[in-house]
């Protein structure tokens, strides 16, 4: 066990997870639509979120990886085959080299374990698919029917529920999305024939589960590596395989100060790492970084809360606040808006931790990294409203009118 007890070892720790992560580095995994494929198939997954105050998650996660991506792109890897969707521990794009990793549990919910929907129309399901297989791809929209003037069973509400427990059972896959509308298909239509199709089993998927979050974070917790799983035969494998690793010498424990273990990869602190570089990173809420929130806490002992489930009255830092990173620090938080149809971006409130930092480089990173941010959001106009701590405010505004 290495315990954790200088501050210049846990920097190492947070530059280990955030390299693995790719975060550190200009473009890790190289640029546009190849990038983009890369990114997805070292990270393993990216979240799909349809919160659209800012740009969905899903291209969000992958703006801060890769140079040069374009939303369109998302769309383009589903075509081409490279990526698929389906549920990871949320509704994510995957790899496709990582299909048959998804097959335990489709066949879960095709047995009967309850994902969205009890009582699933059975006969609906039935229909739809062949309608699918006569007709060919089928969006939900492409069967509503006014309510009020149709009694019959194609109703929308029924025949959604019935494609996404097809899809989720594995009978359909999505094929390619039209705005954010998913257009389904069958299963056998949209898997490219090379793809491994075989159900693994509770050892194969705990090495691939293990080697995966290794890889994307560089140090994880037991917890984490099955983050929000709920497959206790897959836990328990896991936990052997952990164990076993440990006692070959193959995995290596570190302990923080505050109690936390870790694993990592034996002799991955001995490794060259990125150098920390002067950039501020804006991350989405659903980043991969991120999104594990106890592990955020314990690592880089930040403390954040996604605020657009929280009543009004009780948000601190707004509804939709983006974390800033910042040579291995996250050093604030920024609630924004898109506003699309004048183009312009909202920063509602920005707030910086409260530790000390060179404002002038600090300030500097955040003018240059949040106005090609306003490009990413399709806005060419930007304002800031509110600043903690409030002394920053006129530096700010200053910095980033128009020249």
């Amino acid at each position: 066990m290495i315990e954790i007890k200088r501050p210049q070892q846990l920097a190492r720790l947070r530059r280990l997870a955030l390299a693995s992560q790719g975060l550190l580095q200009a473009q890790p995994f190289g640029r546009g639509l190849a990038g983009a494929r890369e990114a997805i198939n070292h990270i393993g997954y990216v979240q799909i979120d349809t919160i659209s105050v800012v740009e969905r998650a899903h291209h969000h996660v992958l703006y801060s990886r890769v140079p040069g991506y374009q939303p369109a792109m998302i769309n383009q890897l589903l075509l081409d085959g490279d990526i698929f969707e389906y549920w990871a521990h949320a509704a994510a794009f995957l790899p496709i080299a990582d299909y048959r990793f998804s097959l335990p549990y489709k066949h879960a919910i095709k047995s009967g374990q309850t994902h969205w929907f009890k009582n699933p129309d059975k006969k609906l399901m039935a229909e739809l698919l062949l309608r699918i297989r006569d007709d060919g791809p089928l969006r939900s929209r492409d069967i509503e029917t006014n309510r009020e003037t149709s009694a019959g069973w194609w109703d929308w509400k029924p025949a959604k529920k019935a494609l996404e427990q097809l899809y989720m059972q594995g009978d359909l896959m999505v094929s390619r999305r039209e705005g954010f509308q998913k257009v389904y298909d069958l299963t056998e239509r949209v898997l490219p024939s090379e793809v491994n199709s075989a159900m693994p089993d509770a050892d194969e998927f705990a090495v691939h589960m293990l080697d995966q979050q290794l890889r994307c974070h560089g140090l994880v917790s037991l917890k984490g590596i099955t983050y929000l799983r709920r497959n206790t035969a897959l836990r328990k494998a896991v936990k052997a395989q952990v164990n076993d690793r440990l006692a070959q010498g193959a995995l290596a424990a570190v302990k923080l100060s505050t109690g936390e273990i870790f694993l990592m990869e034996a002799g991955a602190l001995d490794r060259p790492l990125p150098r920390l570089n002067n950039r501020l990173l804006i991350l989405s809420p659903f980043d991969n970084c991120v999104i594990q929130r106890d592990r955020l806490k314990s690592l880089f002992q930040y403390d954040y809360q996604i605020e657009c489930y929280v009543p009004a009255a009780k948000r601190q830092y707004g509804y939709f606040s983006l974390p800033l990173l910042y040579r291995g620090e996250f050093i604030g938080r920024m609630d924004c808006k898109a506003h699309r149809k004048t183009c312009h971006l909202e920063i509602k409130a920005l707030h910086f931790e409260r530790h000390s930092f060179d404002e002038d480089a600090v300030l500097n990173a955040f003018v240059t990294a949040v106005k090609p941010f306003c490009g990413f959001q399709q806005c060419d106009s930007l304002s800031l409203t509110e600043v903690y701590p409030n002394h920053l405010g006129q530096r700010l505004r200053s910095a980033l009118e128009p020249s």
